[in-house]
């Protein structure tokens, strides 16, 4: 008879080795982190820092001395290049004085001249130079430092859907749009035969609205207006008391029922649960010369819903003000897109998001 205790015994040996292992590591590495927090705040372990800037006055731009402190750097000098031409030999005192261990360049990206100049300065000493640009004018969206075939890049508007996140952003819209498909296709179909009955014409409205990277698609509504004709290119809003409006079409529009095909749209991968609201192609035409990064909307997919639309941006943009609103919320999103923040937004748009008295 063979027994293999000791193969047992020896894995869970080495299954607890490796868990105690793991949470030795993990407690050290918190107390060590918490023993130079607490340090730091004391004014030890600390990187003295000399920052050049543009213009005199901008320190407070700068995190707090307490914030600096936590991160291990003290702010022990500022040279602004508005100093004159010897700002140069400013620097060069001022780091000698100080005994700065870093120096760091922050300046527009138009003043990029001047740092070969700081660094030629420098060239005796041995502090540590770091170059952080400064975008106070430029419109950024999802900017980061990244490696791109061999060279860093210096990202200033890019998609955040690459990758990984464009995998998860696509899971999550199978997954949850199928899910709601089936809970409203009884709705769908009431709806469907509702509309046929009370109005003639079909019971789809489709139209071309602009995709992710521009591309057009079509989008796909339950009809909420009688039949009519418009000129080439002109799309005008429903406003309230519309003619065009239909009994029934006024409810679903009021509580956005005339969108729920639109799940077939992100099912066929044009459309997502969450994102910036697709725009009829006039309006694109229009506004995109009136309202900065309007076009940068579309470097994601166009949603169902939205930060904008949960945060009461929905329904009739007759102003400009109100174009421009939506639009900032629309790249606060793409900005700061998360799995949780979708979530977030389906959550609200469930209890607050249907019924809204601005949809007309």
């Amino acid at each position: 008879m063979q027994v293999k205790a000791s193969e047992s015994y020896s894995r869970l040996w080495f299954s607890y080795t490796m868990v105690i292992s793991a949470g030795v590591g993990v407690g050290l590495r918190l107390l060590v982190f918490m023993f130079l927090r607490r340090a730091r705040r004391s004014g030890k372990n600390l990187k003295r820092v000399v920052v050049v800037r543009s213009i005199a006055g901008q320190e407070a731009r700068l995190p707090s001395q307490l914030a600096l402190r936590e991160q291990g750097y003290e702010l022990s000098g500022t040279i602004s290049c508005s100093d004159g031409p010897d700002w140069l030999e400013g620097l060069c005192d001022e780091v000698n004085a100080s005994g700065a261990h870093e120096v760091w360049l922050m300046l527009p990206l138009s003043q990029g001249m001047r740092v070969q100049s700081a660094i030629y300065a420098l060239r005796h000493h041995v502090v540590s130079i770091r170059f952080m640009p400064q975008f106070d004018d430029l419109p950024l969206l999802n900017h980061q430092v990244s490696r791109v075939a061999g060279f860093y890049s210096i990202d200033l508007s890019v998609t955040p859907m690459d990758g990984i996140a464009r995998i998860v952003k696509r899971t999550e819209d199978l997954v949850i749009g199928s899910l709601i498909l089936l809970i409203i296709f009884p709705v769908c179909v009431m709806i469907a035969l509702a509309i046929k009955l009370t109005s003639p014409g079909p019971v789809l409205f489709k139209q071309y609205r602009t995709g992710i990277n521009g591309q057009h698609f079509k989008v796909y509504k339950f009809r909420s207006m009688v039949l009519h004709q418009e000129g080439d290119g002109q799309v005008t809003q429903a406003r309230k008391g519309d003619a065009r409006v239909t009994p029934i079409g006024a409810f679903l529009r009021r509580t956005s029922l005339d969108e729920l095909p639109q799940f077939f749209n992100v099912l066929q991968g044009r459309m997502s649960i969450v994102g910036p609201r697709p725009h009829a192609l006039a309006h694109n035409e229009y506004y995109k010369d009136l309202v900065e990064s309007y076009m940068q909307r579309h470097k994601v997919k166009p949603g169902i819903t939205g930060w904008a639309q949960v945060n009461g941006l929905r329904g009739e943009t007759d102003t400009l003000e109100k174009m421009q609103a939506r639009v900032e919320h629309d790249l606060w999103y793409i900005d700061n897109w998360s799995l949780w923040l979708d979530l977030k937004i389906i959550f609200l748009t469930v209890f607050k998001g249907f019924v809204n008295p601005n949809a007309y």
